[in-house]
């Protein structure tokens, strides 16, 4: 009889203490009112921080939000730890003021993991000359230890045109003509002061002055040049892409 009455007992206090977990248990989709998360207001603003720290070179926004084990890739192509990017936060030299702007924040947040996507929008000034740069920065937050830190950032530059330049118009009628690869052509065409390149049936595009001889086309990364021979006659002609040539030569 006993035996039965305490094998009742620990049955009830069984089943009580399944359901009152149950009753406590919140579903996977639902974060507990106790754990710590983050918006994207947040994000944004710790960011800003950060950027508004670059000027005067404070790094402890950095070495605040950063976690130890960073990596950090800029738009110079660097790969740092965390040692590195605080060595590369210092002051900026006398004559020079800055600025970097946040803009477009777009964010992924979901349990320990949170990304942010934004343009950073820069404008320097340099002994009275302004300058302004545009970045794309896409942060990797991670929740540890429930402390919200950067993990991993990648950073890139918008390609900007060059400022146009004056070309010497006089070359033009040496640049025109018919330019081969294999068996592609292209063809260099001008209208008064203005050169223009066409490759097969596409539509032709302008070649836009930086200097006497080296021109470039609106909203395309590279160069375009003109080789001559030794007596000046123009035999090629050089897509020039990230310091690397593809040359065309010139049939006609």
């Amino acid at each position: 009889m006993k035996t039965r009455f305490f094998i009742a007992v620990l049955l009830t206090a069984a089943v009580a203490a399944g359901l009152h977990g149950a009753s406590n248990k919140r579903p996977a989709n639902e974060p507990a009112a106790n754990v710590p998360t983050i918006t994207q207001d947040e994000l944004v603003r710790r960011s800003q921080e950060m950027f508004d720290a670059v000027p005067p070179g404070n790094q402890e926004p950095f070495k605040k939000y950063y976690a130890d084990d960073v990596l950090y890739s800029d738009e110079k192509g660097r790969t740092m730890d965390k040692a590195a990017l605080l060595k590369d936060v210092e002051p900026m030299p006398r004559g020079y003021s800055g600025v970097i702007k946040i803009v477009k924040p777009q964010s992924h947040i979901e349990n320990d993991v949170a990304i942010l996507s934004y343009d950073a929008d820069e404008t320097e000034v340099i002994f009275g000359q302004q300058l302004t740069a545009r970045y794309h920065q896409i942060d990797t937050w991670m929740r540890r230890k429930g402390q919200w830190q950067i993990v991993a950032t990648q950073v890139m530059r918008y390609y900007e045109d060059p400022a146009p330049g004056e070309a010497d118009v006089s070359k033009f009628a040496g640049y025109a003509g018919t330019y081969e690869l294999g068996e592609r052509k292209t063809e260099v065409t001008f209208e008064g002061d203005h050169l223009y390149v066409q490759r097969g049936s596409a539509p032709r595009v302008e070649l836009i002055p930086e200097g006497s001889d080296i021109f470039f086309r609106k909203g395309v990364e590279g160069r375009w040049l003109f080789g001559t021979s030794d007596d000046g006659k123009v035999v090629s002609a050089i897509d020039r892409r990230n310091n690397e040539d593809v040359v065309w030569k010139k049939v006609k």
